[in-house]
């Protein structure tokens, strides 16, 4: 009894060192969000300072943030949704009818480093003229998004037993009729959990943003560089800016754990 209790105490003070590791930017972000240039360059008063909120006050009323939040918003969603409305036939369609070549496309295109398409999709779209337009953006988003949906989808569909399929087509149902109306009412794990991990990836994208945004569509990852200048940097409202970057990522975390967790392990084993 005794070396099940020590064994539990150690196991909760590593867990706790380790959360701590993990937290400590997180903490020392948000800390330096309510600090001045002053009080974030000092080393003495760590947890002890006068808190202020000029750093958000400045994000939204100085640099316009609003405007970068709505402009990631309209890519993450609607890149997230393209890929859903295109990879989930494609993933049930690779899952049961066994196209393993087309799935091994699949996953070449996810493995792929995204900055291998930078040069050609903006030579593309400056051809077009859709430099700077949401278009490019989501389209872009699209090359990362749409893989990891069907890639993901692809396991939850044959884990899936065919009998339910069956009965469907028994009863009178077409395909089409038994893909809507009862697959994907039963994946609702596995379409939750590609979909947000889409869509968080799409919010924190740096690399298509910095090539193809502009003043029109800068995205909030481009926003952190009107925080740094050649002779300085604004580190109060930088940190304040990460903070509102990383809060809606944080709030689908927490909200759907549940859910990616499910999700992610419903199509690890075969039904």
């Amino acid at each position: 009894m005794k070396r099940k209790k020590g064994g539990t105490a150690t196991l909760a003070v590593l867990t706790c060192i380790v959360l701590f590791v993990f937290a400590f930017p997180f903490i020392w972000m948000l800390l330096a969000s309510f600090k001045t240039q002053a009080q974030i360059m000092s080393t003495g008063n760590f947890l002890f300072f006068k808190p202020t909120g000029h750093n958000y006050t400045s994000v939204f009323q100085e640099y316009d943030f609003l405007k970068f939040i709505v402009n990631s918003f309209i890519v993450a969603v609607g890149s997230t949704v393209l890929s859903l409305v295109l990879g989930l036939p494609a993933a049930y369609a690779i899952a049961r009818y066994k196209l393993q070549q087309l799935g091994l496309v699949i996953l070449v295109a996810r493995i792929i480093p995204g900055i291998t398409f930078l040069i050609p999709w903006f030579i593309l779209f400056s051809k077009i003229n859709l430099v700077d337009t949401y278009t490019a953006l989501i389209l872009s988003h699209m090359l990362v998004g749409l893989p990891f949906i069907i890639w993901i989808m692809i396991s939850f569909f044959e884990a899936l037993p065919l009998e339910i399929e069956e009965s469907g087509l028994i009863d009178g149902c077409t395909r089409h009729q038994v893909f809507l109306r009862i697959i994907m009412p039963i994946s609702g794990p596995g379409v939750i959990t590609s979909s947000l991990l889409s869509f968080i990836f799409s919010w924190n994208n740096f690399m298509f943003s910095i090539i193809l945004a502009g003043d029109k569509t800068k995205t909030l990852p481009i926003a952190v560089f009107n925080f740094m200048s050649y002779s300085e940097i604004n580190w109060g409202a930088l940190m304040a800016a990460a903070c509102i970057i990383t809060l809606p990522v944080l709030i689908i975390a927490l909200v759907a754990q549940r859910y990616i967790v499910s999700g992610l392990a419903a199509g690890a084993v075969k039904g």
